[in-house]
């Protein structure tokens, strides 16, 4: 066994025991006083073996992807490589919901009391509902949100209304359409992995990005759908600044970014991980000439305006963003985030982030941190650049103490952004099969509260 072999083993091992303390810890933390509102700590999840329709399909999307993932992601032509992946991922995240059957699996998941269906006819005035929002955030005003309502900014609630009114109505529909969508992250990835680094580390990145176990809890949470918008909003930035249409790119960027904001309040992190696609495109790099060498357009500007139209659409609608936000952190202390001590979930919340990255992630990880360190050819730097901007997003949102659980499904957005880290690994299928392992671990043994 090679020496860097050995220390991918270390740090997979290190996440392990990480998990395994913040079990132990947090079981009796919550036998003792029940402070940390979760069934099985650090998840939100009871435990309950089971298996179901979609553990067969799993199963064989798992050893599929294990087999034949990186020698197909090596030699197919660059678009169908976008369209497997995507398959791949959706094929895994339907299977895995799936194995909880479809009503309890999928249908149910975004019905339930704290979810957004569950106020879709309060808002047949959406103009009207959007004015008086604030009014109902805080547990003590009237009628106030469920929880979900209540924790993220109008635009999530709205796009469950808006697809409700275009006729995809209930649960099915719902869930649906967040697996669908949620599972193009994989393709953003890798088209911003590619554009900012080279087609290789991509290639490698591919199979990791295809069968997450953050699949898990992408098809069983709004956050799924959250995640797909970020990543779009990077993937075009990154085209934009390395001059792919750039005009159209950084507009569609802002966009996608103002509606980020709109979707997710701790969201507004990715501007971490926007800074650093903005640093990578102004390092030298062959992906920058422009054909001809005729001068690169500056996507700034169209950036920002882009940036502008969801915030200023929903203020004039009658949002306050700001407002609402105060009220949440109000809101959020009168709840389970007023009980949860912050001394156990500071560390705890990583635990959960290993579930939805896998050990694979935490093996490169520490390769990314060695790429950094040492300043190797340029493509893995850039690459370890754009991870380690994931990364101190993700330690900022962990610090402010507004993520307290929960983060396996919170922190998906930026969960897809660590996964590329698992292109400087050796030994692929030995890594793949250790993620797959996990999730379906995961996916049969407990039923996860998203």
């Amino acid at each position: 066994m090679n020496r860097d072999l050995r220390r991918d083993l270390y740090a997979a091992a290190a996440a392990a025991l990480l998990v395994v303390t913040a079990a132990a810890v947090g079981t009796g933390i919550e036998h003792r006083n029940g402070s940390l509102r979760v069934g099985w700590p650090p998840l939100l999840a009871t435990w309950e073996p089971h298996v179901g329709p979609g553990t067969p399909a799993a199963i064989a999307v798992a050893v599929a992807v294990v087999a034949y993932g990186p020698a197909l992601a090596a030699r197919l032509p660059w678009r169908p490589l976008l369209l497997a992946t995507w398959g791949a991922a959706l094929a895994w995240t339907w299977s895995l919901a799936l194995v909880d059957g479809w009503y309890r699996g999928i249908a149910q998941q975004l019905t339930t009391r704290n979810e957004y269906l569950q106020v879709i006819g309060r808002f047949n005035d959406i103009p009207s509902a959007l004015r008086d929002f604030t009014h109902h955030i805080l547990i003590g005003s009237p009628d106030n949100w469920p929880a979900h309502i209540a924790g993220h900014p109008a635009g999530a609630t709205v796009t469950f209304v808006l697809l409700d009114h275009i006729g995809l109505r209930g649960g099915g529909w719902a869930g649906a359409f967040v697996i669908t969508v949620g599972t193009t992250a994989t393709m953003a990835v890798l088209i911003a992995v590619r554009t900012l680094t080279d087609d290789h580390l991509a290639r490698r990145a591919a199979p990791f990005l295809a069968l997450a176990p953050a699949a898990v809890w992408v098809g069983t949470s709004a956050d799924g759908y959250f995640t797909a918008v970020a990543a779009w909003a990077v993937a075009l930035l990154a085209l934009a600044v390395t001059g792919h249409h750039p005009r159209w790119t950084g507009l569609a960027s802002g966009l996608l970014f103002g509606l980020t904001a709109y979707l997710s309040y701790g969201l507004t992190l990715f501007a971490l991980i926007a800074a650093a696609v903005l640093l990578l495109g102004g390092l030298p790099h062959s992906r920058l000439r422009s054909s001809g060498g005729t001068p690169i357009p500056r996507p700034l500007p169209f950036l920002l305006a882009g940036l502008a139209v969801v915030p200023a659409v929903f203020t004039a609608l009658g949002f306050n963003w700001w407002e609402a936000y105060r009220l949440l952190v109000t809101r959020y202390y009168q709840g389970a985030g007023g009980v949860r001590p912050y001394g156990y979930w500071v560390w705890a919340n990583l635990a959960c982030t290993v579930f939805i990255v896998g050990p694979a992630t935490a093996a490169g990880l520490r390769r990314t941190a060695t790429t950094l360190t040492h300043r190797t050819q340029a493509p893995a730097f850039r690459l370890a650049v754009l991870v380690a901007a994931t990364l101190l997003a993700l330690l900022i949102a962990d610090a402010s103490g507004m993520s307290k659980a929960e983060t396996e499904r919170i922190w998906l957005p930026f969960a897809m952004w660590l996964l590329p880290s698992c292109a400087f690994l050796t030994g692929a299928r030995g890594w793949l099969a250790a993620q797959a392992v996990l999730a379906l671990l995961v996916n049969h043994l407990l039923l996860t509260g998203w």
